[in-house]
């Protein structure tokens, strides 16, 4: 039974890393059923080493295939039954021999934490983060020493600061921990793209197509133009207007103004940099 469920997990990593996804999900299925029967998707105390380690690579590869797949919701589901093992990776004193240089721990927890700043779950992104912080702490190390978690720790900084051009650098560096990270960072600039346009909104009444492909983070003015509509903007002359309030601003609303030209802020000086450039 092992012997087959080494040469289903080997196969299986092969049809993840060549993206032949059906092929994938059918070994996939075939790995999880022989682990049930082996009562290995859930470790226990008699769960031998080999069998946790070609169990934890199973769900890690099943983890992989779905973020290859654009399928949050099932990676999510494969992190969390991740845990378990991530646990007894921990555990010194769990008398078992794990080897943890197989463990795709690091960048599924990364992957995971940029799940999470996507998608706007600030309080789960801290929450897990914490942990990692007290954990790297017991081994006198920092998370940041690890390039899979620095990466999503460095966009929430910069998103926190409001910096959404070095969070639009970092997304297209040459610092993106592997190509697994793409599909989270383009949700997370999608997410800041429509913020910025919620700021620019309220901010001016018009922008000229030009300067709104670069505070945008938009490849080309065509891009731009495609957005504009999408969101409902007039476009004339070469410029965006944006709707117009019927009535006056309150001072709510004025305050409003103000908070959302100080968020854009860095955003439209890296606009003009770009433009200083050209």
């Amino acid at each position: 039974m092992a012997k087959e469920l080494k040469s289903l997990v080997t196969e299986l990593n092969n049809a993840v890393n060549r993206k032949q996804f059906d092929k994938a999900n059918d070994l996939l299925s075939r790995a999880k059923r022989t682990l049930l029967l082996q009562n290995a998707l859930i470790p226990t105390s008699s769960t031998s080493p080999d069998l946790l380690v070609l169990a934890r690579e199973t769900l890690e590869l099943g983890a992989i295939g779905a973020i290859r797949q654009t399928d949050a919701h099932s990676f999510t589901r494969y992190y969390q039954q991740l845990q378990p093992f991530y646990d007894l990776e921990r555990d010194s004193t769990s008398g078992k021999k794990i080897d943890v240089k197989s463990s795709q721990r690091s960048k599924i927890t990364g992957l995971y934490l940029l799940l999470l700043l996507s998608s706007g779950d600030g309080t789960s992104f801290h929450t897990v983060l914490e942990g990692l912080v007290e954990e790297a702490s017991l081994k006198e190390k920092s998370v940041e020493d690890d390039p899979y978690i620095k990466y999503p720790v460095d966009l929430e900084r910069n998103l926190m600061e409001g910096s959404y051009d070095k969070v639009w650098r970092e997304t297209n560096s040459e610092r993106v921990p592997s190509e697994d990270f793409a599909l989270f960072s383009n949700v997370l600039v999608g997410t800041i793209r429509s913020e910025i346009a919620d700021c620019s909104e309220k901010a001016y009444p018009s922008l000229p197509i030009s300067n709104a492909k670069n505070l945008l983070f938009l490849e080309s003015e065509g891009a731009v133009m495609e957005f504009a509509q999408q969101r409902g903007w007039a476009l004339r002359d070469g410029r965006i207007y944006f709707p117009v309030e019927s009535e006056a601003a309150t001072r709510s609303e004025k305050d409003i103004l103000v908070a959302s030209g100080s968020i854009i802020e860095n955003a439209i000086g890296y606009a003009r940099e770009l433009e200083t450039i050209v």
